[in-house]
C-alpha cells in the first residue's frame, strides 16, 4: 500500500525569509509621513511581526481612526523596497527542496499575496508551493485556524493524515493547534522557545531541522 504524501505548510516571515529590515523601515516611514511620534524601539515592532498590519499599528498606539492612513503609507514604501530588503533565511532553500522531495507544500502567511507571489518568484521558489494563503484569502488571519484550514481545503485532492505547520511565532502554533494539525515551532525567527512550547511539543532551531523530523516521522510510520 502506497502512503499518501504529507502536507507541509510554511509560514514566511521568520520561517523562510528575513524581511525585518523592510518591515521596520516601512513602519518608521509611515510614522514620519503621518507626524506620529514613535517612542518605542525596533524590538517593539519586530515583536509584532506575524500579526496583521492593523493590529500592529494599534498595538504601537496609533489612533484607531488613523490606522488605514498609516497602513497606506506603510505599503507605499514596502512595495518599493521589500524585494531588495528581504532575503531567504539560511537553510530555507535546502528545507524547501528536501520537503518537496517527499511532501506537498503550501504557504500560510499574514502577508498579502500581492507581495508574497512576486517575492517567491524572485527567489525562484514559487513553483514548489501548491497553495498560498495570504491575508486577502481569509476573513480571520492567524491565530485563527481559518488560513490553515483554507490551505488544506485547497489541497483537497490529497488525503493525508500527515499535515504539519512550520512557523516561528505563537500565532502559527495556535492556528495549527486549533486546526487539529501538528505545529512545529522554529527558533530562526521572532518567537522564543518558551512562547512556542506553550502550543507545540516540537520546537527546533530552523526549518531544515523541522523538515527532517517530518520526513523521519513519515518514513517510520507503519500504520
Amino acid at each position: 500500500m502506497i502512503k499518501s504524501k504529507p502536507i507541509i505548510l510554511f509560514d514566511l516571515d521568520g520561517t523562510l525569509i528575513d524581511s525585518t529590515q523592510a518591515i521596520v523601515k516601512s513602519f518608521k516611514h509611515s510614522f514620519e509621513q503621518n507626524s506620529f511620534e514613535f517612542k518605542g524601539k525596533n524590538k517593539d515592532i519586530t515583536n509584532l511581526i506575524g500579526y496583521p498590519l492593523e493590529y500592529m499599528f494599534e498595538a504601537l498606539k496609533v489612533p484607531n481612526d488613523k490606522i488605514d492612513i498609516f497602513i497606506k503609507s506603510y505599503k507605499k514604501l514596502y512595495r518599493q523596497i521589500n524585494q531588495n530588503s528581504t532575503k531567504l533565511l539560511p537553510n530555507a532553500l535546502k528545507s524547501i527542496k528536501l520537503a518537496n522531495s517527499f511532501a506537498t507544500l503550501g504557504i500560510v502567511t499574514t502577508k498579502t499575496t500581492r507581495y508574497t507571489l512576486p517575492m517567491l518568484k524572485e527567489f525562484g521558489i514559487l513553483h514548489f508551493f501548491d497553495t498560498i494563503i495570504g491575508r486577502q484569502e481569509v476573513i480571520y488571519p492567524k491565530p485563527h485556524p481559518e488560513p490553515i484550514l483554507k490551505a488544506i481545503e485547497n489541497l483537497n485532492t490529497i488525503q493525508s493524515k500527515h499535515i504539519y505547520m512550520i512557523g516561528d511565532t505563537i500565532l502559527d502554533m495556535m492556528s495549527a493547534k486549533d486546526a487539529n494539525i501538528c505545529g512545529i515551532g522554529v527558533l530562526c525567527g521572532y518567537g522564543t522557545n518558551s512562547q512556542l512550547s506553550k502550543y507545540s511539543q516540537i520546537v527546533v532551531d530552523d526549518t531544515f531541522e523541522a523538515v527532517q523530523i517530518i520526513k523521519n516521522l513519515f518514513e517510520n510510520d507503519t500504520s
